[in-house]
């Protein structure tokens, strides 16, 4: 008899409505049950992430050879100038949107941030990360730019076979627990009941945000076809499976493997989107930028804040760097922009709540706008440096 196969983007969905219709009815104590290995595994995850990005990027410099360093500059300004355009996009459509949707002077301070509410696990085990994102990405531009200025020897080939380790963990432990992992994050969140009310309050804006953000993906295509030749519509339909995984595990690192594979389906060299993918998810963060500064723009509105061009492009524009140290984990890019929030748009602590909550309650609409459009600046990458 032959076994039934199920694409990892069927799991996903699957996963994603079974977490949401047995959230409904499970109770808290069997929830709590996945909500343990949700902590567990997301422990595991934060601490493999500087490995995978070690282990990937690391050796795919180092095999570029000595043009890796042009490959890295030109990732990296790809990523950012795509991040700021996005910032940029958001604040002018609604700078002309949210003025005529949005109730001013809401009293915006009986928000809740729904993590407060979300079930806890059983236990939890420490899993401390190695080294933090930026360290692990450091290393891997300073150990790959130089063993790309070096005879092939001993060090290539330990990061060689440190790679078909990352590679053997992506493949054998990580992608196949991913379903389990996102039934327990769509559960927890219908048990909550705390992120529907959020999404329920600021629907208007959401609904603006979900718009942008197809505008963008399609936008981000439509350069990435003209550039390569190839049509727009099939590439962003390959990126369709990493768009998927995106949702449910809210972590542009842990969608890395699907990024991967469909960035190569849709064209893009193995070398070359082994040393992109991994790179962009943690530098480019367009969908997050996006939904940060709608969010930061719809409760200045509401609070009857002044919105102004000066203040909003200095914000976007330090944004775009900060992203870019934000880790690639569940609500990483917000907290990463806590500082700016308050340094740079005085939210006070009840509205940088506010932003919290907003943000984790719709944070997989942003991480799949930030994976898929990795898929993009792969695409553009892989033609300018050569076929």
């Amino acid at each position: 008899m032959k076994k039934l196969k199920v694409s990892l983007l069927a799991k996903v969905v699957i996963a994603i409505a079974a977490g949401v219709v047995f959230g409904q009815f499970l109770p808290g104590g069997i929830a709590r049950i996945f909500v343990t290995f949700n902590s567990l595994f997301g422990n595991f995850l934060s601490f493999s992430i500087p490995l995978i990005i070690l282990g990937l990027v690391t050796p795919a410099i180092g095999e570029l050879g000595k043009g890796a360093g042009r490959l890295l500059a030109l990732t990296a300004l790809l990523a950012y100038g795509s991040t700021i355009f996005s910032g940029f996009f958001t604040y002018f459509s609604s700078s002309a949107i949210f003025p005529h949707i949005l109730p001013v002077n809401t009293e915006l301070t009986a928000m809740e941030n729904p993590e407060d509410f979300m079930l806890q696990p059983y236990f939890t085990v420490a899993m401390p990360p190695p080294m933090d994102v930026m360290t692990a990405l450091l290393l891997s531009f300073t150990i790959g730019l130089g063993l790309s200025y070096i005879d092939r020897g001993v060090l290539h080939e330990a990061f060689s076979d440190f790679q078909k380790i990352i590679t053997k963990l992506i493949e054998a432990v990580i992608i196949p627990l991913l379903p389990l992992h996102i039934f327990g994050i769509f559960l927890n969140m219908t048990v909550s009941g705390q992120v529907m009310s959020v999404i329920t309050m600021f629907l208007k804006v959401i609904i603006v945000i979900f718009v942008l953000h197809v505008l963008l993906l399609l936008i981000q295509f439509t350069v990435a076809g003209s550039v390569s030749g190839k049509n727009p519509l099939r590439l962003l339909k390959n990126m369709l499976p990493a768009y998927a995984t995106a949702l449910g595990t809210q972590s542009s690192a842990a969608t890395i493997p699907v990024t991967l594979a469909q960035a190569v389906k849709n064209g893009v060299r193995e070398n070359i989107a082994i040393f992109v993918i991994p790179l962009c998810a943690t530098i480019h963060l367009a969908g997050s930028t996006m939904k940060i500064t709608a969010c930061a723009m719809a409760i200045m509105y509401m609070s009857g804040e002044p919105v102004t061009f000066t203040s909003l492009a200095g914000f976007i524009m330090m944004l775009g760097v900060t992203m870019v140290a934000a880790p690639g984990v569940p609500g990483g890019a917000i907290m990463a922009a806590l500082g700016l929030l308050q340094s740079m748009l005085g939210f006070n602590e009840t509205l940088q709540a506010l932003m919290i909550a907003l943000y984790i309650a719709m944070d997989s609409f942003g991480t799949a706008c930030n994976v898929t459009g990795d898929g993009a600046i792969a695409v553009v990458v892989n033609k300018i440096a050569g076929e």
